[in-house]
């Protein structure tokens, strides 16, 4: 039975995880995403489920307990802020390359480096350029609420295992510490160490007679071979691209101009959407919900009808680089943020739209 309750975005990942079927999270302290491992502790989840919480002695521990976790075919889930995952992507190169599925949400706070403990949205290039070594891509999920905190918990667990890859769920300070309403999943079941072993057989669950060695490893010292992998990696991530592209649409039939916007970015340019079209300006808002893979299609596709687009992000202008590209030079592209823990208000994202496209 689906249940109502009032909860922190952070609180609701932590029972998404649980209600998810999770079967391990570790985890390190760290503002703004502290709650999850509080909660998690505090609501004793093996009592419920046999979920088993731990607080690993550092970043760079949590995600190689992650590493093993995942391996064995677990259901596992860490969580952190900016420096924190900063801490983790050695362990995320590391679990991509060996194509193992976990969720990893990160409540970005602002930098670069300790920063601050305010909102911020400037990790973005770190989740979708891949952050540590090598070419691989992360699955990454931009929730704007705290119901979409739960919900992508869940769906980022269907994601990792239906291509064996890492999910990023990449939130802020704003959507992790706002409370609002959230309607829980039903509870699902944890695999059972059998059910496990016969449903991926990938995982590391023992040696069967007449099985080959599962052998799970990142490392490949044949270059070939490593080569023959990385075009393997390559065209998943096509797959990815082609399936699984995620967006809202707001008020886009009859725009005359465009916003691009995601996360605690896009609530605030959705107020602001308001406030223009009352003046009289006929703009829309492309919310993406995949930050990899990215809704280039529907941007360019706006582009022809559009006069100009704006980004709005908390960060110096990241994301505008991947509307700039889908755009192909269409039309003009201009980047409004705050940055350094300021999140801007709806006034001045309507004032940089009239500065900066319409009359700029």
């Amino acid at each position: 039975m689906k249940e109502l309750k009032l909860m922190k975005g952070n609180e609701a990942v932590a029972e998404a995880a649980i209600r998810a079927g999770a079967d391990a999270y570790f985890g390190y302290p760290i503002t703004p995403q502290s709650e999850v491992l509080e909660y998690l502790m505090a609501e004793r989840p093996y009592e419920r489920t046999g979920m088993v919480v731990l607080q690993a002695e550092s970043e760079v521990a949590a995600i190689n307990m992650v590493y093993g976790g995942a391996a064995c075919g677990k259901k596992v889930i860490t969580s952190s802020s900016s420096p924190g995952i900063s801490l983790k992507m050695e362990g995320i190169s590391y679990i991509a390359g060996a194509e193992l599925p976990c969720v990893i949400l990160n409540v970005v706070r602002g930098g670069p480096g300790l920063g601050t403990i305010q909102p911020s949205q400037s990790d973005y290039f770190q989740a979708t350029k891949g952050g540590g070594h090598g070419d691989y891509r992360l699955i990454v999920l931009a929730p704007a609420s705290v119901q979409e905190m739960a919900d992508h918990v869940k769906l980022g667990f269907d994601l990792a295992f239906k291509y064996r890859n890492p999910v990023m769920i990449l939130s802020d300070g704003v959507i992790g510490q706002m409370m609002e309403k959230v309607e829980l999943f039903e509870q699902m079941p944890r695999l059972s160490d059998e059910e496990v072993a016969a449903n991926y057989p990938w995982a590391t669950t023992g040696k069967p007679a007449g099985v080959p060695h599962r052998i799970i490893t990142s490392l490949e010292l044949d270059s070939s071979k490593q080569e023959k992998h990385n075009h393997h990696l390559q065209e998943k991530y096509r797959k990815i691209q082609e399936n699984e592209t995620m967006y809202e649409a707001i008020q886009t039939e009859d725009a005359e101009y465009l916003i691009v916007a995601f996360g605690s970015s896009a609530r605030i340019s959705q107020k602001a959407i308001d406030m223009a079209r009352a003046k009289g300006i006929k703009v829309g808002m492309i919310r993406p919900i995949t930050l990899f893979p990215y809704p280039s299609e529907i941007i360019n596709k706006l582009a022809d009808q559009v006069k100009g687009i704006l980004t709005v992000e908390m960060n110096a202008g990241q994301m505008i680089e991947d509307v700039k590209l889908a755009v192909n030079g269409k039309v003009k592209v201009e980047h409004f943020g705050r940055f350094g823990g300021m999140i801007p208000n709806p006034e001045e994202v309507v004032k940089a739209l009239e500065q900066k496209i319409i009359g700029g």
